[in-house]
């Protein structure tokens, strides 16, 4: 039997885990159940809101009142569903909540990003058990369908009135791990276009030696593409004090077309995603891909699937009070702590967006990055030090 077997916080977050929350068609109504459950035990007052009406897209709020409700409140934000899964690449059943004699505890959901809401809430009971009366108010929010865009989550939900009521002045979400001792907050995310390029050229007998074809205009844009990428990589091979949220990241994800293998198609469609540093201009970036496009013949027509600029960057200095007091937490407990930029996106972007500084982290050093992947696991003295950690700096952040 593992050592951290009859754990309660352990116990929860494998309750958490074997939720089913994952894409398509999620059913939210179990993660809703369980957490407003977990609410209940805390004595914090709930509300379940729905995007627009539909009632398959709750957001869930928790909210615990402050001695001085007056002042902007601390928003923890975490999102329900997870990523689907290949079942057969799994060593363990991906919603089992299996935890081995080593203290993995395996299950979609580990990582990215079931362990930050239960690590939240696992916070919030060690606070209420001191009995302290905390300044700030904070509210624990678990949102659906991040992993699809957001479009039906906090994305639309920031907009509304219930939300402007929370009155928030600073927000956590989430982070990654590290593959080392180094914990690290991200304070910005770079702009995330997803273009479908829609390329018409000349079609006919796959014997001729046609001109302006759809492959030759293909072949010029995505050799124009793959040269700026090489770049990016170089930059990071020069610069080891730079990371993959530092630079642009450009991958050709989709490419469809053709009805016949001896016909030249009349279109091809590819789908770059792309991911622009926070130091480009983007009416340049975009100015330069229509210039390649018109270079490589023409005729190439732009579907916009995402498009999400750069919000403005969460300060990390003397000026933001929430980082200071964020930061105190890591000085306090003598831990390592750096500042990137998100290499990915996450709900931050939304409310960076709507000028609430956010910082994105999860407590998850020595840890290898498997959000996504096969196995996905969480090591369990990683997951219960991360309660440790947010225990402290909500213990700041609500009192600064």
């Amino acid at each position: 039997m593992s050592a951290w077997e009859n754990n309660e916080e352990i116990k929860l977050f494998r309750e958490y885990l074997r939720i089913p929350s994952v894409h398509p068609d999620i059913d939210y109504e179990p993660c809703i159940k369980f957490l407003s459950q977990q609410l209940e035990k805390l004595e914090i007052p709930y509300q379940v809101h729905h995007i627009n009406g539909d009632r398959t897209k709750p957001v869930l709020v928790g909210t615990w009142l402050g001695s001085k409700p007056e002042l902007p409140a601390i928003l923890l934000n975490s999102h329900m569903d997870v990523v689907p899964v290949y079942e057969e690449k799994w060593t363990h059943p991906p919603f089992g909540g299996h935890m081995d004699e080593e203290g993995r505890i395996y299950g979609r959901g580990a990582q990215d990003m079931k362990c930050v809401g239960a690590q939240y809430l696992a916070a919030l009971r060690v606070l209420k058990k001191s009995h302290e009366k905390m300044q700030r108010t904070v509210h624990v929010v678990f949102v659906p369908d991040e992993e699809t865009g957001g479009e039906l989550s906090l994305q639309e939900f920031v907009k509304s009135k219930e939300f402007r009521e929370l009155k928030v002045g600073f927000a956590l979400d989430e982070g990654m791990a590290t593959e080392d001792e180094r914990y690290v907050a991200y304070y910005a995310e770079r702009s995330l276009w997803q273009i479908n390029f829609k390329i018409k050229g000349s079609a006919g007998h796959g014997s001729l030696l046609l001109q302006n074809t759809a492959g030759q205009k293909f072949n010029y844009l995505l050799d124009k593409l793959m040269t700026y990428r090489q770049g990016q990589e170089a930059i990071l091979a020069k610069d080891p004090t730079k990371h993959v949220g530092d630079v642009t990241t450009i991958n050709l994800t989709m490419v469809n077309g053709g009805i016949q293998s001896n016909v030249v198609p009349a279109m091809l469609e590819a789908c770059f995603d792309m991911r622009i540093a926070t130091d480009v201009n983007l009416k340049e970036y975009e100015q330069q891909l229509r210039q390649w496009c018109e270079e490589a013949g023409g005729g190439i027509e732009w579907e916009w699937l995402v498009r999400i600029d750069t919000a403005p960057k969460t300060k990390t200095d003397a000026s933001n009070p929430y980082w200071l007091a964020f930061e105190k937490a890591f000085q306090e407990m003598n831990l390592s702590l750096e500042t990137h930029v998100f290499p990915g996106g996450t709900d931050s972007q939304f409310l960076r967006a709507i000028g609430i500084p956010s910082i994105g982290f999860s407590p998850m050093p020595n840890t290898p990055i498997l959000m996504h992947d096969h196995n996905e696991y969480l090591q369990a003295d990683v997951y219960l030090r991360g309660i440790e950690i947010y225990t402290k700096i909500l213990l700041n952040l609500l009192n600064c």
